[in-house]
């Protein structure tokens, strides 16, 4: 990463510093799923076997959304030499709800920048490699959102429930081909702009019973295949969301983990299942929600422990944990107790 692996660590025991330094409706936070047990992994490893089709937040977008963007129906594709591996421990700063200023210096000082593809331009991706970093762009690949710029394009007949969070948002049946097309233009523009890498999300709509689709395990399986050898084209690396039924069926397709609260949701705590990634030297991108869905700031004694990864972080050492806000704005907290404000594009809070 040009020598220049940030200035935020990743330490598996927190250390507080005495002086820590120092908003789009596509607000990701963790889905509530519907928890499947243990004859989930059965039926996928058997679906698997027998051949079945090989695979949160965001939304609830409105029309205002997607002023900054692009045309998908003809991007300027364009192909990197070489595929980025990302690395275990590699720091990371993710900000979904607006468009980040390329006007200024970028802080935090990290190695990765996750943010929204349609509401970011090449011009700040340009300039996030000329100092160094990596770029990973996200889109939900799994639902319709009212208000993206492509919606129209989504069969009618191929959308299920609503999320229950985000109301003008729609499961997809992501095994139809219309769909995928609908996808392999925005992983077109996510080359064309110079993504290093794509982080689709809510490819576990298997998990929640208001899909209305019938959506199975192996569909996941299927579509996760799909967007590697659709990236691939681009050599562009792929990220698996949350979807941790189906972690061993896509290791070989994904080259890291974008993960939201495995240590804190209460249903289903599961960073040990995420730490897979660490064990196959690809890293965990994790999230950190504070308990408060309203709270801006996150409880300093439950950070301590999940960075010490004991208690509620049991499991999540080599994790590249950031806490947030449930808005995912500019705010980011690191493990060492640091507080960092991304700048955001004024007036551009949709």
């Amino acid at each position: 990463m040009n020598g220049e692996n940030s200035h935020i660590q990743e330490n598996d025991v927190a250390v507080e510093k005495q002086s820590p330094i120092s908003a789009k409706q596509f607000m990701p936070r963790r889905k509530k799923i519907t928890i499947i047990g243990i004859s989930l992994a059965v039926v996928v490893g058997l679906s698997v076997g027998l051949g079945v089709g090989l695979t949160r937040h965001r939304s609830g977008g409105d029309d205002s959304l997607d002023t900054n963007n692009t045309n998908l129906q003809s991007p300027n594709e364009s192909i990197r030499a070489s595929k980025w591996k990302p690395q275990v421990g590699d720091s990371w700063q993710i900000v979904l709800k607006n468009t980040i200023r390329n006007d200024v210096d970028f802080t935090p000082d990290v190695s990765v920048w996750d943010f929204d593809l349609f509401e970011n331009d090449k011009e700040t991706i340009d300039k996030l490699h000329n100092r160094g970093k990596k770029v990973i762009c996200y889109f939900s690949a799994g639902t319709w959102e009212k208000g993206r710029s492509d919606a129209g394009e989504f069969p009618e007949t191929d959308l299920g429930g609503t999320l229950p969070e985000w109301q003008n948002e729609r499961w997809a049946r992501i095994s139809n081909p219309k769909i995928r097309d609908i996808m392999k233009k925005r992983i077109a523009l996510a080359a064309s702009k110079g993504c290093d890498a794509i982080d689709p999300d809510n490819v576990d709509g298997f998990q929640n019973d208001e899909n209305n689709l019938g959506l199975t395990a192996p569909d996941s399986v299927s579509y996760l295949t799909f967007l590697h050898d659709e990236a691939g084209k681009y050599n562009m690396s792929v990220g698996l969301k949350n979807a941790a039924a189906i972690i061993d069926d896509v290791m070989h397709v994904v080259d890291f983990s974008v993960n939201e609260q495995c240590a804190t949701d209460q249903q289903n705590p599961e960073c040990e299942t995420f730490h897979k990634f660490i064990d196959a030297g690809k890293p965990v991108f994790h999230i950190e929600y504070p308990p408060d869905d309203d709270a801006q700031t996150y409880p300093d004694d439950l950070r301590k422990e999940i960075c010490a990864r004991k208690g509620a972080g049991k499991g999540s050492d080599r994790f590249s944990t950031v806490f947030k806000r449930m808005s995912l704005d500019g705010w980011v907290q690191f493990c060492n107790g640091d507080i960092h404000e991304t700048a955001m594009v004024p007036g551009d809070s949709k």
